[in-house]
């Protein structure tokens, strides 16, 4: 895994400039130095500027970027942060066109790639990436995103000049480029926040290039390409048969994502998406006589603190000590103090270049810098849920039936300590219904299918575009901050793919959640983990977290330099801070209202503050 960036202009000559454009690119690549610890390069033409900071996993030795090959006296280049999952396939097939290969690296095998096939040679690609491509003979850049989105690309262009980069704040580096906030932006925090719509980089200015797509460059502007999107098609496989296939695909996935030069490790909660990860890999490893490493994630105090209840049903550790025991794994249980936990968000902002997913995005970060010291590479069990259809408002009739997105139905909690002039200029309810209407218009239909199934179809797509996306980001952002490599399996598009067609009653056949992917366990879980009721990313039960949160909001509230303060209700926050907490309401998805909505108020302050944002509406 590595960080990318650049720029490109094809209407003026950077080696004009030589020294400045030098210095923009190094100042990108110490922008994102988390992301790529072990090695970095910068590439300055006419019309290019690249810069990499590289974190090695395939290819320890040769595989240096910015990576140029020289043809008839031209110059190719490319950027890429990712993995390929079908690397020596299309070596094999690229050699057996003539292609010579000086590397092990998939970076060359992917460049060599696109000169032979084109810039459709994307779809042949397995994998997660974000990648730029130098081409100079028709004298463009190309932007490539994964399917699923899991890497991301940012981009904005500045007078005619294309800027990009895997984080945000590398796009700040480029002279001009300024945080600006206008109304748009601001709803995306306070209205749909955490979550962002889809090739939205909240700023303005700020675009992502969307999954699935990749960005042709040249002198006359920018054409978005679509490589991939879901096609809604009867599913004719039998329920026998449709086990067998998700069993494959699974398990296929998770030997691919396997393929690393340095030891891997895998998150293990006891629930069923991280533990058949974790027995797939285990089995591997001991074809190799190679004992898994394996990491759990609590709080400290939660034995003591913990209460059950409707999304929280029971405690990670028993199950975790279950599954480390049945796979003879070496384990590590892993604890956050609410300390670290609310001293974190602010890195947590870093991260992500925004407010984020609040105290589950600091802790995950925590996690995450406790791992790399062992490991490089984690396979983690993210996004079974929002395939198989793991979530509450997949079955919840309340949920179900909502006209708006279903992880976050009701706005008064966001709304509870807002300005009302502001929240009159937002028109929040209006902002997201458009943003929930315009999702559902992308939904590709099934002619003729039940109401019930269409609507289930709907949820899925949401969950696909949506909540999927946004932990998507928390992974690849918590992670990345410490130079960890974390890979999701279940985003593999073979199984997206397969699962978006599969009806609900082969996915929770016999009404139980998820029992496609249980079934497609049987024999490498133990049947309690196997069919184990569905337990979240755990969450602090210790009541000293929120009176922390709270005195830090107090703090904020008393700092009449507090950017944040522009749009708080004084008198509301202040009685919001002395009611008693409810932990049973969820804020955001599966996120309770209380301590998560102060420490969202806390990230925004320092985010406004951090990147000094102009709010221009």
């Amino acid at each position: 895994m590595c960080g990318i960036s650049g720029f490109f202009q094809q209407k003026q000559d950077f080696l004009q400039k030589e020294t400045l454009y030098r210095h923009i690119l190094e100042s990108m690549n110490l922008a994102l130095r988390r992301r790529g610890p072990d090695d970095q390069g910068i590439f300055l033409s006419s019309h290019f500027g690249l810069a990499h900071v590289r974190l090695s996993i395939v290819d320890l030795v040769t595989g240096h970027q910015p990576m140029l090959k020289e043809t008839e006296g031209r110059t190719w280049g490319i950027l890429y942060n990712g993995e390929l999952y079908n690397t020596e396939e299309l070596r094999r097939q690229l050699k057996a066109l003539g292609h010579c290969f000086h590397t092990s690296s998939d970076t060359e095998v992917i460049l060599h790639a696109y000169m032979e096939y084109g810039q459709d040679f994307v779809k042949q690609l397995n994998g997660i990436f974000a990648i730029a491509i130098m081409d100079p003979m028709k004298d463009r850049l190309l932007l490539y995103r994964d399917r699923a989105g899991v890497k991301p690309l940012f981009y904005g262009i500045l007078e005619d000049t294309v800027v990009f980069s895997s984080e945000i704040k590398g796009l700040f580096c480029f002279p001009g480029f300024r945080a600006v906030l206008d109304r748009d932006g601001l709803n995306q925090v306070f209205s749909i926040g955490p979550a962002r719509t889809r090739g939205n980089g909240v700023f303005h200015g700020v675009r992502e290039v969307l999954p699935g797509h990749y960005l042709v460059c040249t002198g006359d502007g920018i054409r978005q390409e679509c490589y991939w999107k879901l096609e809604s098609q009867p599913h004719q496989d039998s329920y026998k048969e449709t086990v067998e296939k998700t069993q494959f695909l699974i398990e296929d996935s998770v030997r691919r994502q396997m393929v690393s030069d340095v030891p891997i490790c895998t998150f293990l909660s006891g629930g069923v998406d991280s533990s058949l990860v974790s027995s797939i890999c285990a089995h591997e490893l001991r074809k190799k006589n190679r004992q898994l490493m394996t990491f759990s994630f609590d709080f400290v105090g939660n034995e003591e603190n913990f209460k059950p209840n409707s999304f929280q049903p029971s405690q990670d550790r028993p199950f975790v000590q279950q599954m480390a025991a049945y796979l003879n794994s070496d384990h590590h249980f892993l604890e956050c103090s609410t300390t670290d936990q609310a001293e974190l968000l602010k890195d947590s902002v870093l991260a992500h270049d925004l407010p984020a997913m609040a105290d589950v995005d600091s802790s995950m970060l925590y996690f995450c810098s406790q791992v790399r010291p062992f490991c490089k590479v984690a396979l983690t069990g993210e996004c079974a849920d929002e395939i198989f259809g793991g979530y509450p408002w997949f079955h919840r009739k309340e949920c179900f039936s909502a006209q708006t997105f279903p992880w976050t139905m009701d706005l008064k909690a966001r709304q509870v300590l807002l300005k009302d002039d502001f929240l009159q200029e937002l028109r929040m309810e209006q902002y997201v219904q458009e943003a929930y209407e315009a999702s559902l218009a992308q939904v590709p239909v099934l002619p003729g299918e039940p109401a019930q199934e269409a609507r289930r179809r709907e949820i899925s797509y949401l969950n696909l575009c949506w909540f999927m996306q946004t932990l998507l980001n928390r992974m690849d952002r918590t992670s990345m901050y410490s130079g960890l490599e974390a890979r999701v399996p279940f985003a593999d598009h073979r199984i997206i793919e397969y699962l978006w067609n599969v009806p609900w009653e082969m996915k929770a056949r016999g009404g139980v959640v998820k029992n496609l992917l249980r079934q497609a366990g049987k024999g490498r879980l133990p049947e309690e983990i196997l069919f184990r009721r569905k337990s979240p990313y755990p969450k602090t039960y210790d009541k000293n977290y929120e009176s922390l949160l709270a005195g830090k909001v107090q703090e904020i509230l008393e700092d009449s330099h507090a950017p944040v303060l522009r749009f708080l209700d004084m008198k509301k926050t202040r009685r919001f801070l002395s009611s008693p907490s409810d932990y049973g309401k969820p804020w955001y998805g599966q996120l309770m209202a209380a301590p998560q909505m102060m420490a969202y108020i806390l990230q925004i302050d320092y985010w406004l503050r951090e990147y000094k944002a102009d709010i221009c509406w």
